[in-house]
């Protein structure tokens, strides 16, 4: 069973979270889905969601994929939560995805440097020493960077395909009908 990792703290985007852990759930991913602080966090536009687990907690288990969620002020409270770094350097050689800002959690962990990669617009000028792409979803080996709660399906599918192969990607879709 493939394992991902999805981490949100208090201001997270909710369309980018909650896409992708109901999407890798429904091709089989045992997706945890781990907070920073205890209790529902509330999101960026305010929906509260209750984690499967603190971050504290997973710390030292194994997962095949960690993805990041922009939103804010939820991007900068990943990137300035230690844990959150220590995690992505663990991850290296393994698959970290972000959507959004979330791209400057990578920048600022060290794992993005010289990669190709996209972003939200407005947070484009942040990154320095990569190679910024206008596609939606952008794959550079095993660092795949997605642009927004708008690109957040596609995103999700592509993390699918990545997994478990374009067939299983190709099943879920059709039961949720995404233009692909």
């Amino acid at each position: 069973m493939k394992t991902v990792l999805v981490t949100i703290a208090p201001g997270f985007e909710e369309i980018e979270t909650i896409t992708v852990v109901d999407i890798l759930r429904r091709a089989g991913a045992r997706v945890t889905l781990a907070a920073t602080v205890t209790g529902a966090l509330e999101g960026s536009r305010g929906i509260k969601v209750m984690p499967d687990e603190l971050l504290d907690d997973i710390m030292e288990k194994e997962f095949d994929l960690i993805c990041l969620p922009g939103g804010q002020p939820g991007t900068d409270n990943l990137k300035n939560d230690p844990r959150i770094l220590k995690l992505l350097q663990k991850m290296q050689g393994k698959y970290i995805a972000a959507i959004c800002a979330a791209p400057i959690v990578q920048q600022k962990a060290g794992v993005l440097n010289g990669r190709s990669m996209t972003c939200h617009p407005s947070v484009r000028s942040e990154f320095k020493d990569c190679q910024f792409l206008d596609d939606r979803v952008v794959v550079d080996e095993k660092m795949i960077t997605s642009q927004s709660p708008g690109t957040a399906m596609e995103f999700a599918l592509k993390l699918v395909e990545i997994l478990f192969g374009s067939d299983r990607m190709k099943k879920v879709n059709n039961g949720v009908l995404a233009r692909i």
